[in-house]
């Protein structure tokens, strides 16, 4: 089978790059099976991604990759070429609260999810038996409450020694309900994504279904987004609201929550491990 590859990039926009890229596409004998592009009119960023594959047999890998390197250079892109039969390494953290890695477990074994997971860690021991159901090793990393800086800090270099020996890609926080140290964050940049719901700011804290209930909410939702030092302010990835009424109880209002979260950070995942999210500042294009 022919090689396939993904390539993203960002650049101040310009005249020609589209002609520049697909010249150089077709130059070193590729053909583009898809391509999206974007330009915004406030950052001045041009954005695009192309899905493409190596029809001819005599360009090398290496060949490849630097002839594109030399056309970032030479144009002043960041760009990424990624080869698209390498499935991304994905570790999930989770808490007490299980519905997002359930979800994300069952796509993952259908195949739906196109990620290899080395780890899932918890600072809880909940899960470690459905772990064991899909044979993914879980790592307890536990972090008692009022735990100290130190300790805090302990943990979290645990964690960082998890993601450097998986070579984790993205780190998907499936309710772990922790709050990251401005240095894990640091650390993480654009390669760790949160899930919670959509009442921020109104209702934070404890119980958020049973705060909504009692305003009589009438849309309920959940957003994806980037992991920032900003607790919950990072670059949105996806979002989604379901209706809701006032013969609802503040249980079906959660299990409904329950249910969007799901469905948004599973998209989020998926548009990331292929390639379509591309940070835009405080925001994301989503090809």
């Amino acid at each position: 089978m022919q090689p396939e590859y993904i390539l993203t990039l960002s650049c101040l926009d310009q005249r020609g790059i589209v002609h520049r890229v697909s010249g150089f596409l077709a130059e070193h004998g590729c053909n583009i099976i898809d391509s999206a592009q974007f330009g915004d009119p406030e950052s001045r960023l041009f954005f695009m991604r192309v899905h493409f594959a190596l029809e001819d047999a005599g360009i090398s890998d290496s060949a490849l990759r630097a002839g594109f390197a030399a056309l970032c250079d030479a144009m002043q892109m960041t760009g990424q070429l990624h080869d698209a039969r390498v499935k991304p390494r994905v570790m999930l953290m989770v808490s007490k609260i299980g519905h997002c890695l359930n979800d994300l477990l069952f796509r993952y074994k259908s195949g739906l999810l196109p990620v290899e997971i080395p780890a899932i860690v918890s600072n809880h021991m909940d899960f470690y038996q459905l772990a064991a159901s899909y044979n993914i090793p879980f790592h307890h990393l536990p972090l008692a409450a009022g735990a100290s800086e130190e300790a805090k800090l302990a943990q979290e270099a645990r964690i960082l020694d998890l993601i450097g020996t998986h070579q984790v890609d993205l780190v998907v926080l499936a309710r772990y309900m922790q709050i990251l140290s401005p240095g894990l964050c640091a650390a993480l940049k654009g390669r760790a994504i949160n899930i919670h719901h959509s009442f921020l700011p109104s209702f934070k804290g404890a119980r958020p279904y049973a705060q909504a209930h009692l305003r009589g909410v009438k849309l309920i939702g959940a957003t994806a987004h980037f992991v920032t030092g900003d607790l919950d302010e990072g670059p949105i990835i996806e979002q989604d609201v379901e209706r809701v009424d006032h013969a609802m109880s503040a249980e079906t209002l959660a299990a409904i929550g329950r249910d969007v979260e799901c469905v948004v950070l599973a998209r989020a995942v998926k548009w990331f491990v292929e390639h379509r999210v591309l940070q835009n500042g405080d925001k994301t294009v989503v090809f």
